[in-house]
């Protein structure tokens, strides 16, 4: 009797218990979605943000100009009588003095207030706007060895066609000799004459009126005149270059013409982190102000700071006082300050560029600056993916998550897979595709690999479509419509996808025995067909 009255209680618990893991596993998918969402969101608000400040600063500038305009009629009424009277009233408006005066560049820098020292005297290239990515690459007149077109090699050559059309390159000729300057921007257009004319790369320089009178600047930190003159100018070399990028893209990474940048680096994908966290820098390179990535609205607090105090001390300290201002507590320790400043300057490793040139701009000057960090092998391979909604039932160790692989950012770590684990890529919309290609282990643990594990695609179902037999009877296919179409082999998996699939709303890795071991993905690329 009692064993029957169990059994139904049996039934009831166990129903109960499907209802629930069906319930937590929909809204574990709900959670995930609404965190993509989320991300998407706080993307396109940072854009729109940076647009409005584009905008606020580009009407600032306007007010600026009519400013100086009303100044030199000196209030003439003759002057401004070709205007009507509404207009004479709104300057006089805009113009007239108020009880408090707002700090601007022109408190820092009194000798631009009758000048145009603000404007490049020479500027070359298509003054390309609305990228994802500013790289800034300020160079001056060197005795010895100029490295400009090397480095200039090394970032082109290495970036993706997509980042080629989202980014733009500025070189900053630091230099005031226009003959100087026009055999540099010569040598450059016939370099770089393609880049050039699609918007790639542009050239800039200086009026000789930006710059103030540097000749009795105050000796500091036991450094020399000599040095003292050639830090106080890279800080105005510096900031003349981060005002002219800051309105051009979203993000700004400020580069350096001794630069190597490391072989397939996404830069966009690596400017996530930035998007993704409340940080201030990401760190490229391993030293002083060479490669930093900034958010583009950023560079005008630095900018702003940088002018403050550029006859006091060098760039590289004045950014870390920034740091100290915006988090150190005055009654922590030392420890604590680090340690809050870390939480604002991420380290991207290894470091996406290498400093290779051996003189400074500085004469007399040998550094040798080379990044360790940079020779180390990456943990992981960068591609650009198409859009889709990643999620998975592996247990994730630390913070290795699927879908900062999935953009190229991270490698995936997971605890050992069990039978029935699975990854899945499920696309924003369906699209054909080419090939696909997943690896699973590194260099640091090449023993954490994907075994007996299969590649499922799952063809979109719409009205009208239907898999041909022959594809039915090439493929097995699984209860909930996937197709097999590969699996590992020795931590690999890669292949062509059968265009009778296509188009495809999902891809998934299934895994079909407990594994022995932990599971590192650490790449990730879905090529779609053309």
């Amino acid at each position: 009797m009692s064993s029957r009255t169990g059994y139904p209680a049996t039934v009831f618990l166990f129903v109960l218990f499907l209802f629930w893991y069906i319930y937590l596993k929909k809204k574990k998918k709900k959670l995930i979605a609404y965190q993509r969402e989320f991300l998407a969101l706080r993307e396109r608000l940072r854009v729109a943000e940076h647009r409005t400040l584009q905008r606020s600063s580009e009407l600032n500038s306007i007010l600026e100009q009519f400013r100086h305009a009303v100044a030199d009629t000196n209030g003439s009424r003759n002057a401004l009588s070709r205007f009507s009277d509404e207009t004479q009233r709104l300057l006089e408006e805009l113009t007239g003095k108020k009880a408090l005066q707002v700090p601007n560049i022109y408190h820092y820098l009194p000798h631009l207030s009758n000048d145009n020292g603000l404007q490049p005297a020479v500027q070359v290239g298509l003054g390309r706007t609305g990228v994802s990515v500013v790289m800034g690459i300020p160079t001056v007149k060197r005795k010895v060895k100029s490295y400009l077109q090397e480095t200039l090699h090394s970032l082109i050559d290495k970036l993706s066609p997509e980042e080629r059309l989202d980014c733009v390159i500025v070189v900053f000729i630091g230099e005031t000799d226009l003959d100087y300057v026009h055999s540099v921007v010569g040598s450059l257009e016939k370099e770089f004459s393609i880049e050039i004319n699609s918007g790639l790369l542009e050239v800039i320089s200086p009026p000789a009126s930006y710059y103030p009178d540097l000749t009795n600047l105050k000796e500091t930190f036991g450094d020399t005149k000599e040095r003292v003159k050639w830090r106080t100018k890279q800080n105005l070399d510096y900031c003349f270059l981060m005002m002219y990028a800051q309105r051009k893209g979203v993000y700004y990474i400020q580069a350096s013409h001794v630069a190597e940048l490391k072989k397939k680096i996404y830069i966009k994908n690596s400017a996530s982190n930035l998007a993704c966290q409340d940080i201030l820098i990401l760190q490229t390179g391993g030293v002083f102000f060479f490669c930093k990535m900034f958010q583009s609205p950023d560079l005008n607090l630095i900018v702003e700071f940088i002018f403050m105090f550029y006859k006091e001390k060098p760039i590289d300290w004045l950014l870390d006082h920034i740091l100290w201002v915006k988090v150190c507590n005055p009654e922590k320790d030392a420890k604590h300050c680090e340690r809050q400043k870390s939480n604002l300057r991420i380290r991207f490793r290894p470091s996406l560029f290498q400093h290779v040139g051996l003189h400074s701009s500085l004469p007399g000057k040998i550094q040798k600056l080379t990044d360790k960090d940079f020779l180390k092998p990456l943990l992981h391979k960068i591609h650009v993916n198409p859009p889709a909604e990643v999620s998975s039932t592996l247990k994730v160790y630390q913070d290795h998550t699927l879908e900062k692989t999935y953009l190229g950012v991270d490698f995936f770590w997971a605890i050992t897979p069990l039978a029935g684990d699975y990854i899945l890529l499920k696309f924003d919309k369906p699209i054909n595709v080419e090939s696909y290609l997943f690896h699973s282990g590194n260099s640091q643990h090449p023993g954490d690999i994907l075994l007996n594990t299969t590649v499922e695609v799952l063809p979109f179902a719409h009205e009208g479509s239907e898999i041909k037999q022959e594809t039915k009877e090439k493929y097995k296919r699984t209860e909930d419509g996937f197709f097999i179409t590969g699996s590992f082999v020795n931590g690999e998996a890669e292949g062509p996808v059968d265009p009778s699939l296509n188009p495809i709303s999902a891809i998934r890795l299934s895994v079909l025995k407990d594994s022995p071991v932990w599971a590192i993905l650490n790449e990730i690329h879905v090529k779609k067909a053309n």
